[in-house]
């Protein structure tokens, strides 16, 4: 028992070990990137795993088993560390401005709704409910599109690409629109959209992601690379801008840190928690990977996490307002 025991204890050393340090190596392999997502469950179990150390110490007396009980406190350390900015016990990158009148305000809506989930009334509930000035929909094949035809031709403007790669996407608004197309930022099927909009307080930039996520058969070197291309995408100089979708991508991995500080973006996430997106079938392995960043120049009135659709992502609804005055740059 006491060998059986030991054996277990050093297999989850070992696995907290790599599951800590291998992202640090920033490889772009999917089994090294994929361990960005669980950082709370990791944590979670390096203190469990240290408190049994402690009881191995105590029972049969192995000192060493004492040692890798302060190792596994390190990499629960570290990983907390990591997760910090994502509770309420942080300082918020954005204020609400909740008291903003309703004719000010823009609503967006961005869902990944599964290309294989075919219950379209639910999403298109959601859009009934909401009536959201801003549309961004993933995951659309024409299947999806033809099931919200009657919702979409509610809009002035639309943009589809049915795809059936699970990269399809659907662009809706009706703000008055400058510009919007579908653009590719790398060389693989994820197609995104970039749209310049004029909100009821004035104009600014949307920015619709729907980036690979790091699988078997997928490095993260594309993913990488739309995210990073996404952030200079838009001219913050000129205009504010809005970026969401579903980003395939924990909000304090590293390549999302790097999509802040290229974009000078702000995440209404920090100091309010981490308000998980996927998986929506399961109530423990969930993660926030369904973004949103705003720059200067916009007022965060709500981020919220909709009702669930049928997807394994929730739908999430962000209300902005664009702030009166001359344009960003100036």
């Amino acid at each position: 028992m006491q060998i059986g025991f030991l054996m277990l204890f050093w297999l989850g050393v070992g696995l907290v070990l790599f599951t800590t340090l291998a992202p640090l190596t920033k490889s772009v392999q999917w089994w090294v990137r994929g361990w960005d997502f669980p950082r709370v469950h990791i944590g979670i179990a390096a203190l469990v795993l240290a408190g049994l150390g402690v009881a191995l110490w105590a029972a049969f007396d192995r000192s060493y088993t004492l040692w890798a009980s302060c190792v596994l406190l390190a990499c629960a350390g570290y990983q907390a560390a990591r997760i910090f900015p994502y509770t309420s016990l942080a300082a918020t990158e954005i204020a609400l401005r909740s008291t903003l009148p309703k004719s000010d305000v823009v609503t967006a809506i961005a869902a990944n709704v599964l290309m294989e989930n075919t219950e379209h009334a639910r999403m298109a509930a959601v859009l009934d409910r909401h009536a959201p000035d801003v549309v961004f929909l993933m995951e659309t094949d024409a299947v999806w599109i033809d099931g919200l035809s009657e919702h979409l031709k509610r809009y002035e403007t639309v943009l589809t690409h049915p795809a059936d790669n699970h990269y399809g996407l659907v662009f809706a608004s009706n703000l008055e629109v400058v510009s919007a197309e579908i653009v590719r930022l790398a060389d693989d099927a994820a197609p995104a959209v970039v749209a310049e909009l004029i909100g009821p307080t004035g104009p600014f930039f949307f920015v619709g992601l729907h980036p690979r996520p790091p699988v078997p058969g997928n490095t993260t070197v594309e993913r990488d690379l739309q995210i990073r291309r996404a952030a200079l995408l838009a001219d913050r100089k000129r205009l504010p801008v809005v970026a969401m979708g579903d980003f395939n991508d924990a909000a304090w991995s590293y390549s999302s840190q790097r999509f802040k500080e290229y974009g000078g973006f702000r995440d209404p996430r920090v100091g309010r928690g981490l308000l998980p997106s996927f998986d929506a079938h399961s109530w423990i392995m969930r993660f926030p990977i369904d973004q949103l960043y705003l720059t200067e120049g916009l007022d965060l009135v709500a981020f919220e996490r909709l009702e669930p659709v049928g997807s394994d992502h929730f739908p999430m609804m962000a209300k902005f307002s664009v702030q009166p005055g001359p344009p960003v740059g100036n």
